[in-house]
């Protein structure tokens, strides 16, 4: 047998060492690159990851809490919220039942089932197809959506009637205002989702609406809930009541005045304003014309603006505290105090009144023709004699009377708890010329908010302090035990802006004002009363005619506890003047109050 020549090959060591290194090197390099994915999937993506999944196999349901009540001061509720219904969508449901079925019996497609839907709830299709396909952040279906809340009865049953099976009715709330337009630029509106959106129902939002509510439960691959786990359940915070400074009765007697005064007058707008001039307390406020809260969009063609939104806007608009107007003769009272507290005056001293006053070579008439003649400081008052007001603002001079005015809050928003406040218009005093001084002594140039006046008016009232109005009373809920908690009370701003002495002086010539002068009609047999009518001409109105009649006054004259206010926003019957047209609904009203007040004490 012959050898074989051919020789083995001998495969050297340190090559099978170098093909180990790399097969190791590159097994290390998948299990680094293995870790890495893993820490990328558990650190990185955890929080996205971890949302998707909970999506997956979790269901959640929000509790929604009960909207708070607003009364009045003694307890009467003048908004609640009613049981209504609401309509859920269960999306899984909808699906697996009609979208996706091959049973060409149940089989609907979205579009099929929105059209069904759509004319019931007063929707349009497009925004039924956007809930029934709406989708998760994360781009998967969603499970659920919220169709439409606050749904009356005969609406909720037409939709049980199509017997679609994944439309959930369930009870709901609604705001619900018992007095309709009672009360309606105070008390605001809500949006169907129960938000406020304007008067007390916008400002004090937070303390009604409450804090939902939530549950949270397991679901299996069927989207049930599985009987296996305990839901988690948040109950939802009902929100707290909103007890006004209003008094339902004083409040239906400035509404009914109101009402009066827009009708008889054919007046663009009436505003009634009561108040407590001792602690700030708005008692009533009415403005018409006014809305329903329960239809808040209904009538909205009546109100001006040049669209659609700006009209509701104004309809809503509370005109006490968002339109600044000029206060006219009603002013005068500051004008008197500030000439008493500066010393450029007293109960001696003597003005003249011709029928006019020359101011830097322009004629500024006295409502008066041939004029009053001459008057003491209480016999200006009395007449509403601008000329008289004219030299004494001169007398004052323009440094001092802005300083006074600015004192006693006007220039500034008042700080009252209601929305859309405007701050009114003072003119600096370096901007303000000989005319424009002799027309602000009378009430004229500078602009103010009803309720800023009112708070000024109640500084001469109290003796001095200026209070911060508000309507707010407190904020209160009932605890578990049914027990009333108040949570807190309306703290009003106070500060010291004039002397009793001097205050109580202007409110003596007020009282000769009602007793003999142009606030006569006002005048309520067996009551002092103090008070100031106004006339005053709209700023910027092309028409001279156009004005705004006022009257205000407070009782009883020595140490009043009530003050009122009525503005008569371009009246359109026979007369104008506010001594003829709103010093008669002052006494009116006056009486009404007197005999209220009477009426508790027995």
């Amino acid at each position: 047998m012959k050898k074989s020549n051919k020789k083995r090959k001998i495969i050297k060591p340190v090559i099978t060492e170098k093909r180990m290194l790399l097969v190791n090197f590159g097994v290390v390099l998948v299990l680094i690159s293995l870790v890495g994915r893993l820490a990328y999937i558990m650190i990185w993506k955890k929080t996205e990851l971890t949302a998707k999944a909970t999506e997956q196999w979790t269901s959640e349901m929000q509790i929604e809490p009960k909207r708070g009540k607003i009364l009045d001061r003694d307890g009467k509720e003048l908004v609640r919220s009613a049981s209504v219904y609401r309509v859920d969508l269960d999306l899984d449901t909808l699906r697996d039942t009609y979208f996706d079925t091959e049973d060409k019996k149940k089989h609907m497609t979205p579009n099929q089932m929105a059209s069904k839907i759509a004319p019931i709830l007063g929707m349009k299709e497009e925004e039924v197809l956007e809930k029934l396909q709406a989708k998760l952040k994360s781009g998967a279906p969603a499970k659920s959506a919220i169709l439409a809340r606050r749904i009356e009865n005969d609406v909720a049953t037409k939709i049980k009637d199509l017997k679609i099976l994944g439309l959930v009715v369930s009870s709901d709330t609604k705001r619900y205002y018992t007095n309709n337009n009672f009360l309606s630029h105070i008390l605001g509106t809500t949006s169907a989702d129960g938000k406020g959106l304007s008067g007390i129902e916008l400002e004090y939002n937070k303390e009604l609406t409450g804090v939902p509510g939530m549950k949270v439960s397991q679901i299996d691959a069927g989207n049930r809930e599985n009987p296996y786990s305990t839901a988690s359940v948040t109950n939802a915070q009902d929100g707290h009541d909103i007890v006004l400074t209003i008094d339902e009765k004083i409040q239906y007697y400035a509404e009914e005045i109101a009402q009066r005064a827009f009708t008889e007058q054919k007046a663009k707008t009436a505003t009634v304003i009561v108040s407590n001039p001792k602690n700030g307390e708005i008692l009533a406020l009415a403005n018409k014309p006014d809305f329903n809260p329960n239809k808040p969009y209904e009538g909205v063609e009546k109100f001006d603006g040049n669209s659609n939104s700006e009209k509701v806007s104004n309809m809503w608009s509370n005109w006490a505290v968002s339109t600044a107007f000029e206060p006219g003769s009603t002013f005068k009272m500051l004008t008197a105090y500030a000439g008493l507290e500066y010393g450029v005056v007293n109960e001696d001293s003597w003005f003249n009144c011709p029928g006019y006053e020359i101011v830097d070579g322009i004629r500024i008439n006295c409502w008066k023709q041939g004029g009053h003649g001459h008057l003491n400081l209480s016999g200006i008052l009395e007449n509403s004699c601008n000329p008289g007001f004219m030299q004494l603002g001169k007398k004052i001079k323009k440094e001092n009377l802005n300083e006074c005015i600015q004192r006693f809050g006007l220039g500034k928003p008042s700080g009252v708890d209601l929305p859309g406040e405007s701050a009114g218009v003072i003119k600096k005093t370096e901007e303000i010329s000989n005319v424009d001084l002799a027309n602000i002594s009378f009430g004229q140039t500078d602009t103010v908010n009803a309720v800023q006046l009112m708070a000024s008016v109640n500084a001469i009232a109290n003796g001095g302090t200026l209070i911060q109005p508000h309507v707010m009373k407190e904020v209160s809920h009932v605890d578990e035990s049914g027990k009333k908690v108040v949570d807190k009370t309306f703290d009003p701003k106070k500060q010291v802006v004039g002397k009793p002495e001097i205050a109580a002086e202007v409110r003596a010539d007020l009282k000769n004002v009602i007793e003999k002068g142009s606030g006569k009609p006002a005048k309520v047999d067996g009551y002092s009363i103090a008070g100031k009518t106004g006339t005053s001409e709209k700023l910027g109105s092309k028409d001279k005619d156009k004005k705004i009649a006022s009257f205000v006054g407070m009782a009883p004259a020595e140490d009043p506890n009530v003050t009122v206010m009525i503005i008569i926003n371009e009246p359109n019957g026979e007369q104008y003047f506010g001594g003829v047209i709103a010093a008669p609904l002052a006494h009116d009203l006056f009486s009404d109050i007197f005999s209220y007040n009477e009426s508790k004490k027995d």
